[in-house]
């Protein structure tokens, strides 16, 4: 496996966060080793926390360690295996839940966890989608528990979504951003729950009217990925939307709300046509996908994107560097 340079976005220095412990010194269990689990292993070992990763599969939990030590060997020493789900959370201060996208997977999963961690163990879920109040009413510890959801990889995307259930406590919240921050990631906080969380609405909103361009005649897919890839996402590697369109007129956003917002009404009248993804759809822009790039060159394809997202975020740090926040 090829070595990515990770370091580019280490974190800080070990500092004391809200619960009184010193980042260097935290235990951190990670249950689930899919890709997802094992990108959050680098992350945290990184950092400098002792790690105990656990799957049902000993070969999973094997590949996670492999991918750890082909990325970042020095932080491979801080991560131990186990098959044994109440020896990894037996000391841990805090868990990344990172189990399969299924409901009473997570509901069995969080029953079990409830009786091993300690009073004061935490429980972040990597889960998309699925708020974490459905899988975490009935349980003990349930003021402890709360989605913390990365971007895909965590260890090359920094952003994470922090999203409490109505019982999530305060000190909770809290702690689990000062950890993210420590960590180096960037948090956001959502004040409640919601379908999809915040970055998969504004995902899914440019990919149904992605998909409604296509589906129309409009333009092809790799039109899409070209207007997106060299046009808008240009600006929103280094700024939202909001302070991208406040840029974008003289006198700032109301002027630009006041110049062009009747246009995006008018825009938004005709996207409020939702459509499903149907399988004729999905079958024809697959085959023009797969005409640009062929089933065997996808493990490839994803090694060069990861590539270049850690191309990106060492020239973003050094731009900010040079030019300011």
């Amino acid at each position: 496996m090829r070595r990515l340079a990770v370091a580019v976005r280490q974190p800080p220095g070990p500092r004391t966060d809200t619960t009184g412990w010193k980042v260097k010194d935290m235990r951190t269990a990670i249950i689930g080793c899919g890709t997802v689990g094992s990108s959050w292993a680098l992350v945290f070992s990184r950092a400098g926390h002792d790690v105990a990763i656990y799957d049902k599969s000993a070969l999973a939990a094997e590949d996670t360690l492999r991918y750890v030590k082909a990325n970042q060997p020095e932080a491979a020493g801080r991560v131990s295996i186990t098959l044994d789900l109440e020896k990894a959370l037996a000391s841990a201060d805090y868990v990344q839940e990172s189990a399969p996208e299924r409901l009473p997977i997570k509901r069995e999963l969080y029953a079990t966890m409830d009786g091993l961690i300690g009073e004061k163990t935490i429980i972040g879920s990597s889960t998309s989608g699925i708020p974490s109040s459905s899988f975490t009413e009935k349980l003990a510890c349930r003021d402890r528990c709360l989605v913390v959801h990365p971007i895909n990889p965590p260890h090359l995307i920094p952003l994470v979504e922090l999203v409490p259930a109505p019982w999530t406590s305060p000190d909770t919240l809290r702690h689990v951003k000062d950890l993210m921050e420590s960590l180096g990631q960037q948090p956001i906080t959502l004040s409640r729950e919601i379908n999809g969380f915040v970055v998969n609405r504004l995902q899914s909103a440019l990919l149904g009217e992605a998909f409604r361009l296509v589906e129309d005649g409009i333009c092809l897919p790799g039109d899409i990925d070209k207007a997106v890839a060299d046009g808008l996402g240009l600006r929103w590697s280094f700024m939202g939307p909001f302070e991208t369109i406040d840029l974008n007129a003289a006198n700032g956003i109301s002027e630009y709300c006041a110049n062009l917002g009747p246009m995006y009404f008018g825009l938004a009248k005709e996207q409020a046509d939702p459509r499903e993804w149907g399988p004729e759809l999905v079958a024809g822009i697959e085959k023009k996908m797969r005409a640009a790039l062929p089933a065997s060159d996808l493990a490839k394809r994803r090694d060069w994107r990861d590539r270049f997202l850690e191309a990106i975020v060492k020239a973003k740090n050094s731009i900010r560097r040079d030019v300011g926040a």
